[in-house]
């Protein structure tokens, strides 16, 4: 199991300090340019879960995003629901929606389970078009409140979401359902005859997961404003995420968050030079990879005696 050790933890916890204080310096645009990070943060830590752990690939973690966003944001609009009740709505509606795909999905194996969620987030692109009277459709459904109008407040709020949905994700990875996930990811029959049920425990993981995005995409919409099939649910930021948990080192938990982190701000840092930005950042994305496939963190000295 690949725990975090205690240096290591220190060293986290001083960065998210830093981090803590960086509003007293920084503008609104860095500062904004950091909150979008920490939600794709979740989201590619709430992913690692499934895959890293679990061994399941959803190649659809916009279905999950999007339904606690449309959740959310259709609570608040159309429900006029406070925003903290609507957040919780847009989280139990991806969770239900995960673990209503997750239960016939996990039955198949090999590439059918990605295939599905895929099929899955295509399937919610459609739904938001043609319920658009209720969805917001192309256009994007907008939301009457928001966290806050405020750059510091918002990067504050965000901050927090990350830091204690990355303590929460690590203490069960490294539970015992984690090692159960990781039992099953690399052997199902091994697992099964110690007595555990892969599907059981998959389903649960399925579940956490869920929950986090669907937390992290309801977050999202009320600093954003709105809800949009380009900002939450477009296969393209799914395909970020997968590139952030690699990137960063898939089965960390932390990884993931680091990746992400970096993926958006090179994006941004890149912007300048037009179109050539993505092109730039998925090199880089691709030359770590293959060159260092324990990601980003497979740099770190530790890592690297480990």
């Amino acid at each position: 199991m690949r725990g975090i050790s205690r240096p290591r933890a220190a060293g986290f916890a001083a960065l998210l300090a830093l981090l803590a204080l960086l509003p007293l310096g920084a503008n609104g645009y860095i500062l904004g340019v950091l909150t979008t990070a920490f939600y794709f943060a979740v989201f590619a830590m709430s992913w690692d879960l499934l895959f890293g752990y679990a061994g399941e690939v959803n190649f659809g973690p916009t279905f999950l995003i999007g339904l606690g966003a449309y959740g959310a944001g259709m609570a608040n609009a159309l429900l006029h629901a406070p925003v903290p009740l609507a957040i919780v709505i847009g989280a139990l509606a991806a969770v239900a929606g995960g673990v209503a795909l997750a239960i016939p999905a996990l039955r198949l194996s090999g590439p059918y389970l990605g295939l599905i969620t895929l099929v899955a987030v295509l399937l919610l692109q459609q739904a938001i078009v043609i319920f658009a009277g209720v969805t917001g459709g192309e256009i994007g459904l907008s939301v009457p409140d928001v966290l806050s109008i405020d750059s510091g407040p918002n990067y504050e709020y965000a901050l927090a979401f990350m830091a204690v949905s990355g303590v929460i994700l690590s203490l069960i990875a490294r539970s015992s359902l984690g090692m159960i996930l990781q039992a099953a990811g690399q052997d199902r029959i091994a697992a099964e005859a110690l007595g555990f049920n892969p599907t059981r425990h998959k389903i649960m993981a399925f579940a956490i997961s869920a929950l986090f995005s669907g937390l992290a995409g309801a977050f999202l919409v009320f600093y954003l404003g709105t809800a949009s099939v380009s900002a939450v649910v477009d296969i393209a930021i799914g395909v970020r995420v997968i590139i952030a948990v690699v990137l960063g080192g898939r089965r960390t938990i932390v990884g993931g968050a680091i990746g992400a982190i970096f993926l958006i701000v090179a994006g941004e840092l890149l912007r300048p030079i037009g179109q050539l930005s993505d092109f730039v950042v998925a090199l880089i994305a691709l030359i770590v990879i293959v060159l260092q496939p324990d990601g980003l963190l497979g740099l770190l000295p530790s890592r690297r005696g480990a």
